[in-house]
C-alpha cells in the first residue's frame, strides 16, 4: 500500500474534506445522526491513522457510518478486512439478486403456449418503426427510463411469434432480435453485465432461430461488446472473427460493425497496428452500407463513427496525445441531440488530455461530461470518469487535482 492509504485520502477528497480535522468533525457529526447516537466520535488522531500504512479496521458501526457518508465499505477504501467479516448488506445479497434475476429474465422468459391469435403483417413495421425512437430515446434520457418499455414490448412480440405463421412470423422473428439486443445494450450502459450477457444470449437465440445470416452477425457482435466491457481482448477477437466468418456473405453495415469491434478486441490485448488495419477496412466499407434494416445503424447516425472508435482504442492503448486529437475533432461534429453518447466522449476525451500530460484540460473538458452523467445516469460514462479520475493521480494534491474533485463530487456521491 505504500507510506498511506491514497485510496481512503482520495474518497475524503471526493467528499469535499479538505483537512483531517474538517473530515473527523463531519464523519462524527454523520455519525451521531445516522445511528442516532451523540457520543459517537472520530478523532483527527483516528482519521490520521486511517490515512497512514496501517490504517486498522474500524469498528462495525463506524464501518457503516463509512459507508453512508464515503459511499464505500472500508474493504474497497485500502482497510484489511479481517477473517469472518461480512457486510450486513451482504445478508440480503441472495435475495435481492434473486429478485432482480426474475425482473431481468420475466419479459424473456414467458411460459406457453399462450391463447392463439391473428396476427397482421402490418405489425412488423409497428415495431420497426418504435424501434427507431427508442433509440432516439436512448440518446437523450439514458438507459433507466427505457429499459421497462423496451422489454414488456419484446414481450409482445415474443407472445405474437407463438402464433404467426411463415414470412410474418420470420420477420416478428428479425425485429424481436433486434428488441432484445437494445434491451442487453441498456441494461450494459446501465452497468449490469449480467443482466446484458442475458439479454445478448436472447439476442443470439431468436437470430438463430431467424436464420438471418446479417443478424446472427449483428448478434456475435453484441456478444463481443459486453466481453470488452470485461475486459476480454481476445473473447471479443473470437466473436468477431465468427461474426466475419461468411463476410461475403453479410451487408457492409454488418462487417463495420465486426470490425470496429474486432479493434477494440485488438487495443485490450495491446495491438495497435490491428486496431488501424481493421478501422481502416470499415472505413473502406462506409460508402457502401444502403439496407433498410432498422438496427445497427450507429454507423450512420453517428458522425465520425469510425474514429470515436480510433479515438477510443487510442486511449485504450495509452496513446494520450493522438486520442487526444482525434477526441477534439470528432466532438465538434456530435450533434446536441447524442446527449449520452457526447457525455461518454466527453470523459474519455478529458482523460486522453490527462495521458497527454494536459490536466487543465482534462478538467475543463471533465466539466461538460458531469453534467452529462449526472442527468443520464449512465455507468458507462461514470467508468469513464472514473478512469479519468484515476489518470488525473499524478495530479491529485494540485490545485487542478482538487478542482477535478469538486467537479466529480456529484457523481461520486450519487454512485
Amino acid at each position: 500500500m505504500g507510506d498511506r492509504n491514497d485510496a481512503f485520502r482520495a474518497a475524503r477528497l471526493r467528499a469535499g474534506w479538505r483537512t483531517v480535522d474538517q473530515a473527523a468533525k463531519r464523519l462524527s457529526e454523520h455519525g451521531q445522526q445516522l445511528l442516532d447516537d451523540r457520543h459517537f466520535v472520530v478523532s483527527p488522531r483516528t482519521w490520521r491513522r486511517w490515512e497512514g500504512e496501517r490504517p486498522g479496521w474500524p469498528p462495525e458501526e463506524t464501518a457503516v457510518v463509512l459507508r453512508d457518508a464515503l459511499g464505500r465499505w472500508p474493504e474497497d477504501l485500502g482497510f484489511s478486512a479481517p477473517a469472518g467479516w461480512i457486510r450486513p448488506e451482504a445478508l440480503q445479497e441472495d435475495d435481492v439478486n434473486r429478485r432482480q434475476f426474475v425482473s431481468v429474465t420475466a419479459a424473456a422468459l414467458i411460459p406457453g403456449p399462450t391463447v392463439r391469435q391473428h396476427v397482421d403483417p402490418a405489425l412488423i413495421g409497428y415495431f420497426q418503426q418504435q424501434l427507431e425512437g427508442h433509440y432516439r430515446a436512448d440518446m437523450f434520457l439514458g438507459p433507466h427510463d427505457l429499459i421497462g418499455t423496451v422489454s414488456a414490448q419484446y414481450q409482445l412480440i415474443d407472445k405474437l411469434v407463438r402464433s404467426a405463421k411463415g414470412e410474418v412470423r420470420r420477420g416478428l422473428l428479425r425485429v424481436g432480435a433486434a428488441y432484445a439486443a437494445l434491451v442487453g445494450w441498456l441494461y450494459q450502459d446501465a452497468g449490469d453485465l449480467s443482466a446484458a450477457a442475458f439479454w445478448r444470449g436472447v439476442t443470439q437465440e431468436i437470430a438463430v432461430r431467424s436464420r438471418d445470416p446479417h443478424l446472427i452477425g449483428y448478434s456475435l457482435v453484441n456478444q463481443a461488446q459486453v466481453r470488452t466491457d470485461l475486459g476480454d481482448g481476445y473473447g471479443v477477437i473470437d466473436l468477431c472473427v465468427a461474426a466475419l466468418d461468411e463476410s461475403d456473405r453479410l451487408f457492409p453495415k454488418v462487417r463495420i460493425m465486426a470490425m470496429q469491434q474486432q479493434a477494440h478486441g485488438a487495443s485490450l490485448i495491446g495491438d495497435r497496428t490491428a486496431v488501424d488495419e481493421l478501422i481502416d477496412r470499415a472505413s473502406g466499407l462506409l460508402s457502401r452500407v444502403d439496407d433498410d434494416l432498422p438496427w445497427g445503424n450507429a454507423c450512420r447516425r453517428t458522425p465520425g463513427y469510425l474514429e470515436v472508435q480510433r479515438a477510443t482504442c487510442y486511449g485504450r492503448l495509452g496513446l494520450g496525445r493522438e486520442a487526444e486529437s482525434l477526441w477534439a475533432q470528432v466532438l465538434d461534429a456530435v450533434p446536441a441531440t447524442a446527449r449520452r453518447d457526447r457525455g461518454v466522449y466527453l470523459a474519455r476525451h478529458a482523460t486522453a488530455a490527462a495521458a497527454a500530460r494536459e490536466p487543465d484540460q482534462a478538467v475543463e473538458v471533465a466539466r461538460a461530461a458531469v453534467e452529462i452523467a449526472v442527468e443520464t445516469r449512465s455507468a458507462r460514462m461514470l467508468r469513464e470518469l472514473a478512469t479519468l479520475e484515476r489518470a488525473m493521480g499524478p495530479w491529485h494534491d494540485a490545485p487542478v487535482g482538487r478542482e477535478l474533485a469538486e467537479i466529480l463530487a456529484p457523481v461520486n456521491e450519487g454512485s
